[in-house]
């Protein structure tokens, strides 16, 4: 049988559907992974005042704000030998089971869920903050802090989904790829705390990716949603918004929900964009 190369594309894809690692766990689900792995690490990615408040017993806090770069541009992460640095010296190696979560909205812990993939860890998953959830289940919160025992962690960069600069100004023209940008439309059309967006960028808010409490939505509805804008499958998609933050929750949602086999996150975003190149409205 003869199959057309769009057809083998979308057989490829099937096939990535029906194996790939679903990385977004239920509040039930991350009970009984903790119950059968107490080597899980918790990791909470709020600001520091907000997780010596309340956070779930056992857990550390990392806030994606330490992993940056200091410099005139916004939000570029650390390189990967610093980064790991930073992990392994809060008890997290390569190897160690890790399960996220932020304060509900899906940035913060898709921020370091990226960050981590990206840098070669292993066993990452993301736990959304549902209040009524965690209490249904009898999680256990507490304002006490428990540090761990600092580790090694040797980094093993995926670069298959970082996209650069270069690399989108090349891509800027192919049919294959879709540049999605995942802010307001607002931001996207230059109305709002921007003066536009990338030449050929589609806009997805990383909200309506979300249902009204914050949780992802079910994938029959997502993927009514992207299909709508042309994300299809059988193209590369690259994310990104100001600084690549709420880009991650798209990533998330894409890698997992849907299953999307070629998707990225550009991390230098709009601000490293707009800095030497043109954007339109």
């Amino acid at each position: 049988m003869k199959y057309s190369f769009f057809s083998l594309i979308l057989i490829l894809v099937s096939f990535f559907n029906l194996t790939a690692q679903v990385d977004i766990i239920s509040a039930d689900e991350f009970v009984k992974l903790t119950k059968a792995n107490p080597a899980i690490v918790v990791v909470d990615a709020n600001k520091a005042d907000n997780f010596k408040a309340n956070h779930i017993k056992g857990a550390i806090n990392i806030n994606h704000n330490d992993l940056y770069q200091k410099g005139d541009i916004e939000g570029l992460i650390l390189s990967p030998e610093e980064l790991a640095a930073i992990f392994g010296a809060a008890g997290i190696s390569e190897t160690t089971p890790v399960v996220v979560y932020d304060d509900g909205t899906q940035k913060y812990s898709s921020r370091i869920y990226w960050i981590l993939k990206y840098i070669g860890a292993q066993d990452v998953k993301v736990l959304h903050k549902d209040l009524e959830a965690w209490k249904k289940v009898r999680l256990p919160l507490t304002a006490q802090v428990t540090p761990l025992k600092p580790v090694t962690f040797t980094p093993t960069v995926d670069a298959t989904i970082f996209a650069t600069t270069e690399e989108v100004k090349s891509k800027l023209e192919s049919p294959e790829v879709v540049i999605v940008d995942n802010r307001t439309a607002d931001e996207y059309n230059g109305v709002s705390k921007s003066e536009g967006h990338l030449p050929g960028a589609v806009n997805l808010n990383f909200e309506d990716l979300l249902t009204a409490n914050g949780a992802f939505k079910p994938a029959e509805e997502m993927k009514a949603l992207v299909e709508a804008k042309g994300l299809t499958p059988d193209k590369e998609l690259i994310f990104y918004c100001r600084t690549s933050v709420r880009a991650t929750v798209a990533y998330t949602a894409f890698k997992n929900i849907l299953g999307y086999p070629r998707i990225k996150v550009y991390d230098g975003a709009y601000l490293e964009w707009v800095a030497t190149n043109p954007v339109v409205q």
